[in-house]
C-alpha cells in the first residue's frame, strides 16, 4: 500500500521519507487509539458501581446482581437480578398500590479458599431465599423487596468506600433501608461494622458473628449502633460444649490457641474455653497462624512438634481457639500421631463449619480415633422430626425453609449442613420483619433501627429456620439455639446432627423475652 502511495508522490528521497514518517505516525496514532477503545489501560470500572480497587485490582463495589463478582455466584446472581427486575415489573403504573425497598449483603464475594467461596455462595443463597420468601409467600405484604451484593474486597479493605456507596444508596432512588452481612469477628470487620452503624447510620443485621464485643450490651449500648446479631455469643457456644461434655474431667482438657492478635473470635474462644479446663495444671499449648489467617503458612509443621507433646500428656479433651485452616491441619497432623493408640475429641466453634467443603481435610484422620465436635449456628437435622423441642424453634419454620431451598434454590440438602445459607436467610428475615414492622410505605432508617426493639415475644419474634430470634434490648439474639454436630467419620463430607444446646441450659417459652 505504501509502495502505490509512493509511486503519486512528486520530489525525490528526501520528500518520501518525510511522508513515510507521517504515514507511520498517523497508522501508530490509529493503531493506539483503536487499542486503548478495546483495552483502556486506566478504566477503574468492572461494571456500573463496581470498581478495581488496590493493588490486586479487585472489583469491588455494589450491584443489583447485574454483574457477578465471580464464576461462582454467576447463578445465583442472575436469580437476584431477575428477582429486582420482577419487583421493578410489580411497581410499574402501579405507586399508589405498591412499593420497594432494598436490602444489601455485604461480604467478601470472591474469596481465593475454595471452601470460601462455597461458604460465600451459600450465604447468599440464603438471602435471596429471604428475599423470594417476602415477595412471593407472605401473602402481598410491603413493602417488596429489592436485593443489593456489596463486595469490600477478600480482606474487607476496601469497605469504607464501598459503605459510602451504600449511604449513597439511602438517599437515592434504591431505597437501601438495612444491610445483612460480615461473617467473620476480626479487627478489620470491626472496624467496618462500626464505619457502617456508626458512622453512616444503617441498621445492619449481622451474620454468623459470635464473638461477645461484637455485639452492643449493658455496658456499651452503644458501641455499633442499629447493629442487630442473630446467632449465640461465642460464649453461648462454648457453654453448649461444656453442657455435652459435662463431668469431664480438667485434667484430660487442655486448649490450643492462636496466639495471633486482632481476631476476637479466637479471643473468646480461649476465653470461653477457659472454664472447661479450671483446676488442670497445664498450661495450654499455643502457635502462631499467618496475618491471613487463610493462608497455610507454617503452622503444620508447629502443629507436628505440637502433637507430641500432646501424646504425652493426659489431655483426652482439646478445645481449639483458632480459624478453620488451622483446625484442618491440627486435624491432619493429630491423625497422623505417634500415639495412635490413644482417641482424641477436638471441640471448637463455629467457624468449624467450613471444614465440610475443605477438600485438604484427611477425612481419614476420623476413622484414627480422632473426633471432632464444634458449635454450629444451625443444622438441618436439629428441627427434623419427633425429638424436635417444643419452644425455642419449630420444625414447621425449617421445613418452610427447606422446601424453598430445594425448589427455588435448587439446593441439595449437603449445601445447608454448614448452617451459612439458614443463617443468612434468618439474618435477612429480621431485617425485612423489621422493616414491614414499621408500618410505613417508606420507613427511615431510624424506623428500622428502631424496629428491632420489637422483635421478641410471643408475636413479636422472628421465626428463623435455625431457631426463634428473640432480640434483647441490645440487639442481641436471646438464648439461640446452638447446634452441636460432629465430622461424620464413616462418609466424608457429612456433619453428623448431635444435640440442641441453649445458653441458658434450656429453651426459651413463647414469650421468648430477655429477663430484665
Amino acid at each position: 500500500m505504501i509502495r502505490r502511495f509512493y509511486g503519486r508522490l512528486p520530489g525525490g528521497p528526501v520528500v518520501q521519507a518525510l511522508c513515510t514518517v507521517v504515514v507511520l505516525a498517523v497508522l501508530a496514532t490509529g493503531g493506539w487509539f483503536g487499542y486503548g477503545l478495546v483495552f483502556p489501560e486506566d478504566d477503574p470500572s468492572c461494571a456500573a458501581g463496581v470498581e478495581r480497587r488496590g493493588p490486586e485490582q479487585e472489583c469491588t463495589g455494589v450491584t443489583d446482581g447485574s454483574y457477578p463478582f465471580s464464576a461462582d455466584l454467576a447463578g445465583i446472581s442472575g436469580k437476584i437480578k431477575q428477582q429486582n427486575d420482577w419487583v421493578d415489573g410489580q411497581i410499574a403504573g402501579k405507586p399508589d398500590e405498591r412499593t420497594f425497598v432494598s436490602i444489601a449483603v455485604i461480604l467478601p464475594m470472591a474469596p481465593a479458599q475454595q471452601a470460601e467461596q462455597h461458604k460465600t455462595l451459600t450465604q447468599v443463597q440464603g438471602v435471596y431465599l429471604a428475599q423470594y420468601h417476602a415477595n412471593h409467600d407472605e401473602h402481598g405484604k410491603q413493602p417488596l423487596i429489592k436485593l443489593l451484593l456489596a463486595n469490600p474486597g477478600r480482606s474487607h479493605a476496601h469497605h469504607r468506600a464501598v459503605a459510602d456507596q451504600l449511604k449513597e444508596m439511602t438517599r437515592g432512588e434504591e431505597r437501601l433501608r438495612a444491610v445483612v452481612g460480615f461473617d467473620v469477628s476480626t479487627g478489620i470487620t470491626r472496624e467496618a461494622i462500626t464505619y457502617l452503624t456508626k458512622d453512616l447510620g444503617i441498621p445492619l443485621v449481622g451474620g454468623p458473628i459470635t464473638a461477645d464485643d461484637f455485639g452492643n450490651s449493658a455496658a456499651a449500648p452503644d458501641r455499633f449502633p442499629g447493629l442487630v446479631r442473630v446467632v449465640p455469643t461465642t460464649t453461648g457456644e462454648a457453654r453448649a460444649i461444656a453442657q455435652l461434655n459435662e463431668g469431664a474431667e480438667p485434667e484430660e482438657g487442655l486448649i490450643v490457641e492462636d496466639i495471633r492478635g486482632d481476631d476476637d473470635y479466637v479471643s473468646a474462644l480461649k476465653q470461653a474455653f477457659v472454664p472447661l479446663v479450671q483446676g488442670s495444671r497445664r498450661a495450654s499449648e499455643q502457635y502462631r497462624a499467618p496475618d491471613d489467617y487463610h493462608k497455610e503458612g507454617d503452622t503444620a509443621r508447629q502443629f507436628q512438634s505440637m502433637v507430641t507433646a500432646i501424646c504425652t500428656s493426659p489431655a483426652k479433651n482439646l478445645y481449639f481457639a483458632g480459624r478453620p485452616v488451622q483446625l484442618r491441619q491440627f486435624i491432619n497432623e493429630l491423625g497422623d500421631r505417634g500415639c495412635s493408640q490413644k482417641n482424641y475429641t477436638v471441640y471448637s466453634g463455629s467457624g468449624a463449619s467450613t471444614l465440610v467443603n475443605d477438600k485438604a481435610l484427611d477425612w481419614g484422620a476420623l476413622r484414627s480415633g480422632i473426633t471432632v465436635e464444634y458449635a454450629a449456628v444451625a443444622h438441618p437435622d436439629a428441627w427434623r422430626g419427633a425429638n424436635a423441642p417444643a419452644s425455642g424453634g419449630s420444625v414447621e419454620d425449617y421445613g418452610d425453609f427447606e422446601k424453598l431451598a430445594v425448589t427455588e434454590g435448587r439446593m441439595r440438602r449437603a449445601d445447608l449442613i454448614d448452617s451459612r445459607a439458614i443463617t443468612m436467610y434468618d439474618a435477612a428475615l429480621t431485617a425485612i420483619t423489621s422493616i414491614r414492622g414499621t408500618d410505613s410505605a417508606h420507613p427511615t432508617l431510624r424506623q428500622v433501627a428502631d424496629g428491632w426493639l420489637r422483635l421478641h415475644g410471643e408475636l413479636g419474634k422472628v421465626k428463623g429456620a435455625g431457631g426463634w430470634i428473640c432480640l434483647d434490648n441490645y440487639g442481641n439474639a436471646y438464648n439461640k439455639a446452638v447446634a452441636v454436630v460432629k465430622l461424620d467419620e464413616t462418609v466424608a463430607g457429612r456433619v453428623r446432627f448431635l444435640r440442641l444446646g441453649w445458653p441458658e441450659g434450656k429453651p426459651s417459652d413463647k414469650d421468648c423475652t430477655a429477663p430484665r
